[in-house]
C-alpha cells in the first residue's frame, strides 16, 4: 500500500504541481507582451485558467503525502515536517498573491490593453519564491535528511 500511495503522491505532484509552475512562470513575460500582440490576452488568459485549475487539483498532493507519511511512519520526521511547512507556504504564496495578482493583470490588459512592468516583476518576484519552495520541497522528499531507507 505504501508504494501505490507514493506513486500517487509523486505523480499528483508531476502532474498538478508542474504546470501550475510552467505556467506561473510564463505568466508575467506573457502579460507584458500581451498589449502588443493579437492572441496575448488569450493566451494569459489560458495561462491564468491553467494555474488555477492545476492548484485545485494540486490538493491531492499534500493529502497523499500525509497518507503516504502515514503509512511509512515518518509523519514526525523533521524532514517531512519541514516538507509539510514549505508545502503550505507555497499553497499560501499561490492563493495569496500568484492568483489574485494574475487576475488583476488580466483584468487590466482585458480594460486597458496594457500592464505596468512594476506589477509583472513582483508578479515574477511571488512566482520565483512559489517555485523555490516547491524545489526545495522536492530536494527534501529525494534526500530525505536521516533516513533509513539509505537514499
Amino acid at each position: 500500500m505504501t508504494k501505490f500511495l507514493l506513486s500517487l503522491h509523486v505523480l499528483a505532484a508531476i502532474v498538478a504541481v508542474g504546470p501550475v509552475t510552467v505556467a506561473a512562470s510564463m505568466f508575467p513575460p506573457a502579460a507584458r507582451r500581451a498589449g502588443t500582440e493579437e492572441a496575448g490576452v488569450g493566451t494569459v488568459r489560458l495561462l491564468h485558467r491553467i494555474c488555477r485549475v492545476y492548484a485545485a487539483v494540486g490538493v491531492a498532493v499534500p493529502v497523499l503525502g500525509v497518507a503516504t507519511g502515514a503509512a511509512m511512519g515518518v509523519l514526525g520526521d523533521a524532514w517531512l515536517t519541514a516538507s509539510m511547512v514549505l508545502t503550505a507556504a507555497a499553497a499560501g504564496i499561490l492563493a495569496a498573491f500568484v492568483l489574485p495578482r494574475q487576475g488583476e493583470l488580466l483584468d487590466a490588459l482585458t480594460g486597458q490593453g496594457s500592464v505596468e512592468r512594476r506589477a509583472t516583476a513582483q508578479l515574477a518576484m511571488f512566482t520565483g519564491l512559489f517555485n523555490l519552495l516547491w524545489a526545495t520541497v522536492t530536494v527534501l522528499m529525494i534526500v530525505r535528511p536521516g533516513s533509513t531507507t539509505g537514499a
